[in-house]
């Protein structure tokens, strides 16, 4: 009896199949090559009539990927979510992404042939955004901005700061390893929950190189407490230049979030930086953002650390439609209408089952910790939540007190009827 594997296809004949040597433009040779082997190889074993390979390897490239990140919905009610990426971008900063991905001016003046500054025009898109400060300058992310302040300006000297603000987020950053790095050395003033003006005052001296505030993320401290506002920390700096590190990227005060510092405050209050991230509340790219007074935000970018933290131009174009575009994803999730929330949770639930219960949604990303944001959520049982994460597309809900929530504050209302079906598909 013939071998039945002496009728698998041969590696070349099935490359050169139409939808096979498609999908290799598309996906490149060495992975068309790999689908190709494990069809092979599967056929080999038993598993697959040698008939079966050249569908098999179709099926398996049909829906394959370039990049191995897969889009999520967000049925989280937490609106920039660390674990899924932080900020979505806007359809405005996704065009800009496109567009940037070839050949662009980045460092290029067209007119005269000659060579350029990079990122000038989102350096003027936050400029115009937030007209406090005088000079802006974007890094790649906001761990960066800050590294680059504190070593500019306090690289063997002193780093003044509040024990309160020596804070530790997300996978162990914790920021006083973070200013160690820099060759500063920390000069901690007042305690954990208490610290004066004159705490800073008796620290400062010839060895200061900068005073630093940062905002806690993901935290509150309540009860006996003090702080020392900007304005005040201002008049004790003198000459000391002072640092704030806003790390949510907020740039204007926004009422939906109470007591959340922004740029254009801290600038107004006397800070001479501020440092913060692109992709959260400012709903960017990731990106550091530093804003200032001029002269010191220029001695930053001129710092020899500023060329290995430099921004790329796919950030540089996205941050520049985001800033100067139509509202980011993050602050229409951020200002959805409870109603519109509750009609939405309504229709799936009607749909798919399950009951309509109040839920607050909240931002994430260490900004304004403990402010809820009303809606509304789908409750399903607990069960639905792996089969859901594993559709296609995913969907990731909230687990809460045995249950499976699905908050719409995050989903695009165009995907509500996705969400819907992937429910349904969990559950027939």
């Amino acid at each position: 009896m013939t071998d039945p594997r002496r009728r698998i296809p041969r590696t070349d004949h099935l490359l050169a199949a139409p939808s096979i040597a498609a999908a290799a433009t598309r996906l490149g040779e060495r992975r068309v090559r790999g689908a190709v082997a494990a069809a092979q190889e599967a056929a080999r074993r038993g598993e697959l009539a040698p008939e079966d390979v050249a569908g098999a390897v179709e099926r398996e490239l049909a829906g394959a990927s370039p990049a191995s990140l897969r889009p999520v919905l967000n049925a989280t009610g937490v609106v920039v979510h660390t674990n899924l990426g932080r900020a979505p971008l806007s359809a405005a900063a996704v065009a800009a992404l496109v567009d940037a991905a070839g050949y662009t001016d980045v460092e290029l003046d067209l007119g005269t042939g000659a060579r350029s500054k990079r990122g000038v025009a989102a350096r003027a898109a936050l400029l115009a955004a937030c007209p406090a400060a005088e000079e802006a300058l974007v890094v790649n992310n906001g761990a960066a901005a800050l590294v680059l302040a504190t070593t500019a300006l306090a690289a063997g000297r002193e780093v003044v700061i509040s024990r309160g603000e020596l804070i530790e987020i997300g996978a162990g950053f914790r920021l006083p390893d973070l200013i160690a790095s820099t060759g500063a050395r920390l000069r901690e003033v007042g305690t954990t929950n208490r610290t004066h003006a004159r705490d800073y005052a008796e620290a400062i001296g010839p060895e200061t190189g900068c005073v630093l505030k940062v905002h806690p993320s993901n935290f509150r401290v309540e009860g006996f407490t003090a702080d020392v506002p900007l304005a005040e920390l201002r008049a004790v700096c003198g000459d000391v230049p002072l640092v704030m590190d806003l790390g949510s990227g907020l740039l204007a005060a926004d009422p939906a979030l109470p007591g959340e510092p922004d740029a254009a405050s801290a600038l107004a209050a006397g800070a001479d930086v501020v440092t913060a991230s692109g992709d959260k509340l400012l709903g960017g790219p990731q990106a550091g953002i530093l804003l200032g007074r001029a002269e010191l935000v220029s001695r930053l970018a001129k710092h020899p650390l500023a060329r290995a933290v430099r921004a790329d131009k796919l950030v540089l174009a996205a941050l520049e439609a985001t800033v100067g575009g139509p509202e980011a994803p993050v602050l229409a999730s951020l200002h959805a209408d409870p109603e519109d929330l509750h009609r939405r949770a309504e229709r799936l639930a009607a749909r798919v089952g399950g009951t309509v219960v109040p839920h607050d949604g909240r931002v994430g990303g260490g900004g304004a910790p403990g402010v809820p944001l009303p809606g509304w959520a789908v409750r399903l049982p607990e069960s639905l939540a792996a089969p859901l994460r594993a559709g296609d597309p995913p969907v990731l809900p909230r687990l809460s007190d045995g249950a499976c929530l699905l908050d719409l504050r995050c989903v695009p209302e165009e995907a509500d009827a996705t969400v819907a079906e992937a429910v349904l598909a969990c559950t027939s």
